[in-house]
């Protein structure tokens, strides 16, 4: 399932992509990428979500697959068509966040993802609306980005009561 769905972003981002100006966005790609590798070192013995897939072997090799492909598609796609007005920057986020959101439902739904220590999909419905949020914020602002994301995982750990003795 995985492999088809990183084919289809591999596609879009050609496609859609800003890859002239793939400099531009590099940061930004890495940014998003950090938060993931953030999150699967940090909550290795505590886990919210795990992927599960037919051809992929494991959790791990799915999430480096999605950073390298999905991930860079994404932002090179989102925020190098990154429209002009509220209103349509308002239309364009929630339709990533909806394209990001159906992914995860159906995957759900056929258990290619399972959710964990109180994780649910409502989480991830407001987790994947921060990342789509915050993206742009770090384009032009990544120390701002940064701050937002600290007091956000901080806010996550809290909630989701993970001790440091939780962490790897």
């Amino acid at each position: 399932m995985y492999i088809l769905i990183n084919f289809f972003y591999i596609i879009a981002g050609f496609k859609w992509g800003d890859w002239r100006n793939w400099k531009k966005y590099y940061s930004t790609i890495l940014f998003f990428i950090i938060g993931d590798f953030l999150y699967n070192f940090l909550l290795y013995k505590k886990t919210m979500w795990l992927f599960h897939d037919l051809v992929l072997p494991n959790h791990t090799t799915i999430t480096v697959l999605a950073m390298v492909v999905t991930y860079s598609a994404t932002v090179l796609i989102y925020l190098g068509r990154f429209p002009h007005g509220w209103l349509k920057r308002l239309l364009w986020f929630l339709l990533w966040v909806g394209i990001y959101i159906s992914a995860e439902y159906f995957n759900s739904k056929l258990g290619f993802i399972t959710y964990h220590n109180g994780w649910n999909f409502w989480w991830s419905v407001l987790f994947t609306a921060i990342i789509f949020f915050i993206l742009p914020i770090h384009h032009k602002r990544p120390l701002l980005a940064w701050l937002i994301s600290i007091i956000i995982i901080g806010a996550l750990l809290s909630i989701f009561d993970v001790k440091l003795t939780d962490m790897k």
